[in-house]
This record gives structure tokens, C-alpha cells and sequence, in this order.
């Protein structure tokens, strides 16, 4: 398993209410969902590359339409 980078986000405290309330409701920890949504919008954006594994080992092209969003 490789390492995970540490770095320091700061970030509107209303906005980390919203996204500690939504990792709740998704069983995640706060990092954790926040990570989802970053690699979410990074295979959106077409920036991940085709094929990559995720830490877990999964396809992430399989997993983009899991989540809306919208």
C-alpha cells in the first residue's frame, strides 16, 4: 500500500459543517469523503489516468457514476 500525502487545508467552517454532516451520511470520515470527492472530480475532469487503481484497489473509471454530484 503506498503512502498518503499529509497537508494542511484550510477551509470556511460552514463548508466543513457541510461536508462533515455529508461524509456522516455516507459512513466516511471527513478525509476520507473528502478524498472520494476530489478523486470524483479528478476522473470527471479527465485528469486521472485511464486504468489507475485507487488505495484500494479498485478501477476508479468503474466507480465515477457512484456518486451525483449534482
Amino acid at each position: 500500500m503506498s503512502a498518503k500525502k499529509n497537508f494542511l487545508l484550510r477551509i470556511n467552517p460552514r463548508l466543513f459543517e457541510v461536508y462533515e454532516s455529508w461524509a456522516a451520511d455516507e459512513f466516511r470520515s471527513i478525509n476520507s469523503h473528502l478524498e472520494f470527492i476530489l478523486r470524483d472530480a479528478a476522473v470527471r475532469a479527465g485528469r486521472w489516468p485511464k486504468g489507475q487503481v485507487d488505495n484500494s484497489g479498485g478501477d476508479i473509471e468503474n466507480k465515477k457514476d457512484e456518486i451525483s454530484l449534482d
